[in-house]
């Protein structure tokens, strides 16, 4: 058997006016999604607990089927994992934007979706400039940097309020900055990147361009070194996994799934989605278990973009999702399950913590005949996980779950 999970980060959303009350979903031409709607099964899923924060750490921590209360220890952990970063019982990783700041708001918490060539350049000058054995700047993609506190444990650093970004992007820094014990220091870097970045060849090229400076960074997703038992031990199951972020591709380390790196796989609207999805098929002749996971529907939902939201998850749905059902046309043995993280309304421009709609199509899943993948069809649907980890059981185990789960609130 194979099992196949193909994650649309931030495809969700809520009505929107300039469609007429449809959401993006609704509106998005998506004849993939909807086969897999109509003959296989649609329903909901929590996957951001109550005391978590709507991000996608925790939720694709969920998705892959681990319980984000017993096993979340921050963001900025995982994302080193997949830059190679060895982190000590008590050292704390930081998640480290390369932001844009124009007086006292945050103007743009991706600089433009500065390009990885120019950000590796301006995160070594950093740990020239502000790097320590304390401290250590490590650059990722794009905007999405790390910076390593030694021993921060100790300090306090782990227990700081940070806060996201790209959830207050046109809002006040001074209002946002971290607190808790030793809170100060963090700010006192970040103040001090704000000093020297504005003066660098790179930022002066950008701005000239009318493109959006890097002249700030903004530290926030912290935790410590995690523990998790390997996919392989938790489900009998060997895998990969496909992604364009540190994040996704670093717990896919953790929990001991094999990294493939696409050439093109950007993180942003220009991914290459078909390069993904050949992937992710060639990968499944050797393992049993692939998860694939595309960050564009994300990134249009932060940046309010209707128009890119839609095209990205029409993309999805064309060539991700409709490559791996013509693959497995003619075949029985294997279970795709779809979704989205979270959702990402173009709205509010950030994360939001309703639980989300998910399709499961493929050997022994019963169609229940709902004519369109989208968040008022799922809304309609007996099928519901409140733990939101168990869905997994469901994609592995498949009718049986709902099944036992019948049997128990009987």
């Amino acid at each position: 058997m194979k099992y196949i999970v193909l994650v649309g980060d931030g495809m969700a959303d809520y009505p929107v006016k300039e469609l007429d009350g449809r959401t993006p979903l609704e509106a998005a031409r998506t004849p993939n999604m909807d086969h897999i709607a109509r003959f296989g099964s649609l329903g909901r899923v929590k996957t951001i607990p109550e005391k978590a924060q709507p991000g996608s750490d925790v939720a694709n921590i969920t998705i892959f089927g681990y319980d984000p209360d017993q096993y979340y220890t921050g963001r900025g952990p995982l994302e080193a994992a997949n830059l190679g970063i060895k982190l000590a019982e008590d050292d704390v990783a930081f998640r480290c934007n390369l932001i844009t700041a124009t007086g006292d708001i945050l103007t743009d918490y991706s600089a433009g979706h500065i390009s990885s060539g120019e950000a590796a350049i301006l995160i070594k000058f950093l740990e020239e400039n502000l790097g320590s054995d304390k401290f250590k700047f490590y650059h990722g993609v794009s905007y999405r940097h790390l910076l390593l506190v030694r021993g921060g444990c100790k300090e306090g650093f782990d227990l700081l309020k940070c806060t996201p970004p790209h959830d207050i992007s046109g809002q006040s820094i001074s209002k946002n900055l971290p607190k808790g014990d030793n809170a100060d220091i963090l700010i006192d870097l970040m103040e001090k990147s704000r000093k020297i970045l504005p003066e660098q060849e790179i930022n002066h090229v950008r701005v000239d361009l009318k493109e959006n400076p890097a002249n700030m960074i903004w530290l926030w997703g912290q935790g410590k070194k995690p523990s998790m038992p390997t996919f392989r031990e938790k489900y009998g199951l060997r895998g990969s996994v496909i992604s364009a972020v540190d994040l996704i591709k670093g717990l896919g380390r953790i929990i001991g799934l094999n990294v493939i790196n696409v050439p093109g796989a950007t993180g942003y609207y220009d991914t290459d989605y078909e390069g993904k999805a050949n992937a992710a098929l060639k990968s499944l002749h050797d393992n049993d278990f692939v998860f694939v996971h595309v960050e564009a529907p994300d990134e249009a939902g932060h940046n309010g973009d209707l128009r890119e939201k839609i095209a990205a998850i029409e993309r999805f749905d064309q060539l991700i999702v409709g490559k791996v059902l013509e693959e497995f046309k003619n075949k029985n043995n294997f279970r795709v399950l779809v979704l989205p993280d979270h959702a990402t309304p173009v709205s509010v421009r950030t994360h939001t913590r309703e639980p989300v709609l998910f399709g499961i199509f493929g050997q022994d899943i019963i169609g229940k005949g709902f004519q369109k993948y989208c968040e008022k069809e799922a809304e309609h649907s007996e099928v519901f996980f409140e733990k939101g980890y168990e869905l997994m059981d469901y994609l592995i185990n498949g009718e049986d779950v709902l099944s036992n789960r019948e049997s128990k609130d009987a």
